[in-house]
């Protein structure tokens, strides 16, 4: 993948916080000191499923998480990272900005469907890319008040997989329960391929239905 520092910059400040709390600032700093140079290099290994693919953010940002992960060599549980992600993301500036989508909202509901749609637009306009990304298979029973879809393939399950990160990837899973919660909605989920599954399926309500 094409490197950009764009999601380190945003992300990496909030997470040292977080690290320096838990771990100290001498820990801290050596653990994003060590992650900034895994990072460029995760980057280097993944396959490349386009810079420009609306999906690839899934990619920069969660192996913005996995890098730090991995630089602490073992000092981090997978556990200690999931409380650093809901605190994360349970920051007023995140639910502020996140939380302007309200799935509750029919209107809310269909950008949301729209925007996922053009992904696959892209997809469909770059098919040289088309067996490395996520491929979306959607749910066309009519119902304005649930987004229903699923994947069979992952790039970062991939990656995980080939380069030794399945035990912090449930993480990145459970961030779209959190991800769900600020859009004020309910993610229904079955399987994920990190568990072993076929898929990872997704059915988003609003949490007031």
């Amino acid at each position: 993948m094409k490197y950009t520092s764009k999601y380190w910059v945003v992300i990496a400040p909030f997470m040292k916080g977080l690290l320096t709390k838990k771990y100290g600032k001498t820990a801290s700093r050596e653990y994003m000191r060590k992650a900034k140079h895994i990072y460029r290099q995760m980057l280097r290994q993944a396959e490349d499923i386009g810079a420009k693919n609306p999906m690839a953010s899934n990619i920069y940002m969660s192996f913005v998480f996995m890098a730090i992960w991995k630089a602490a060599d073992g000092a981090m549980t997978p556990n200690d990272m999931r409380d650093m992600t809901k605190e994360l993301l349970g920051k007023e500036i995140i639910r502020k900005v996140m939380g302007r989508m309200d799935l509750n909202r029919e209107k809310d509901m269909n950008q949301l469907k729209d925007m996922l749609r053009k992904n696959v637009g892209w997809i469909d306009a770059h098919p040289q890319y088309r067996d490395k990304s996520w491929d979306f298979n959607f749910d066309e029973t009519p119902d304005n008040s649930a987004l229903t879809y699923h994947f069979t393939r992952c790039p970062i399950n991939d990656f995980a997989r080939a380069y030794g990160y399945m035990e912090i990837l449930p993480v990145m899973c459970e961030m779209d329960y959190l991800t769900a919660a600020l859009y004020h909605a309910k993610l229904y989920r079955e399987q994920t391929l990190a568990s072993g599954g076929s898929m990872c399926d997704y059915r988003y309500v609003g949490d007031r239905k």
